[in-house]
């Protein structure tokens, strides 16, 4: 019997719009022949199921659905939220209650993670090198004459909690730190400054399923924007080559310290770890537990790359995590 997939999308924040690509992504890649699959949207207002050209609500005390008279209850959840609750540990804990298997890291690593400066930190005590920063928090009061003092310029200003660049700034002086801090705290209630590195900057996928643990080649990525920013990522202004022009024992570095990462967050499913190579030194910028999932994301270069099977990998994922919880 098939198994029923629930694809999780929407969120809370800002990054709803590239849940949505990404849901349509999954839901591209998984083997129809093998499962039966839905869209489940959950944001503020609702959460509902798509089936058929309709939707229906969802039931919160099982996570099921009915349609026609018939209950239709999900054996696995694929979730693709980037942002809250999906990405930080609120939604897998809910699953968790329910004894329903997902995709994605567990809520201890969801939540660690999505601090990007307690993340960094936690990895920094494990002798990762990172930029340095400052956590700014709504409410708490700060010098930006003293932020520039310790990190210099020029510097990044972003969300703590958030992703897809927005809110994000490259701040070049002084006098433009202060409008910067103030947008990004209107996305969330912690912003990060941190030290600019220059650099080649790359990004690695991994994951571990039935196959063992699996590095994928690494992303190049090259934009003539002042960094990575939300235009670059969404709207074609980047040049991203897999695997990177660097060399291979460069890669190998960062491939084990990826699958090191993620043994060390105890992590599910797909991760991507984002990184600077500066004087031959890998600077670890972040590490993504709800990678990006359309057609033209980085973990589907590479998977290609790699000459993998997307819609094997996804099997692979689904049915490793299904059998770790229900055996």
């Amino acid at each position: 019997m098939k198994k029923n997939i629930a694809i999780i999308w929407g969120g809370y924040s800002s990054e709803k719009e590239v849940s949505e690509r990404s849901a349509r992504g999954i839901y591209s890649f998984i083997d129809k022949s093998r499962y039966n699959l839905y869209k489940v949207k959950i944001d503020k207002e609702v959460w509902e199921a798509e089936y058929g050209n309709e939707t229906f609500p969802i039931d919160k005390n099982d996570f099921s659905f009915a349609a026609n008279g018939t209950r239709t209850a999900f054996d696995f959840a694929y979730i693709t939220i980037h942002g809250t609750p999906g990405e930080d540990g609120v939604l897998q804990g809910y699953l968790d209650m329910l004894n329903i298997p997902y995709s994605n890291c567990g809520v201890l690593a969801s939540a660690l993670t999505f601090s990007k400066f307690t993340c960094n930190h936690f990895l920094k005590s494990f002798g990762f090198n990172v930029a340095e920063s400052v956590i700014l928090r709504s409410r708490e009061s700060y010098d930006t004459g003293s932020i520039v003092h310790q990190l210099g310029l020029p510097l990044f200003v972003k969300p703590n909690i958030g992703g897809s660049s927005f809110a994000t700034t490259k701040v070049k002086e002084l006098s433009l730190l202060q409008q910067a801090i103030e947008e990004a705290f209107n996305e969330a209630s912690e912003v990060m400054v941190e030290s600019f590195i220059a650099g080649t900057e790359v990004t690695c996928g991994c994951y571990r399923a039935g196959n063992g643990f699996q590095h994928l080649p690494l992303t190049e990525v090259v934009t003539r924007n002042e960094f990575f920013d939300y235009n670059a990522k969404y709207k074609g202004e980047v040049e991203e080559i897999t695997p990177a022009r660097i060399p291979d024992d460069m890669a190998a570095q960062v491939q084990e310290q990826t699958e090191r990462i993620y043994r060390l967050i105890g992590a599910k499913g797909i991760i991507r770890a984002d990184y600077i190579i500066s004087g031959g030194i890998p600077v670890l910028l972040e590490v993504n537990t709800t990678p990006g999932m359309t057609e033209t994301s980085f973990i589907p270069q590479q998977v290609r790359a790699a000459g993998l099977n997307i819609s094997d990998v996804m099997t692979d994922i689904i049915e490793y995590e299904y059998n770790r919880l229900k055996k």
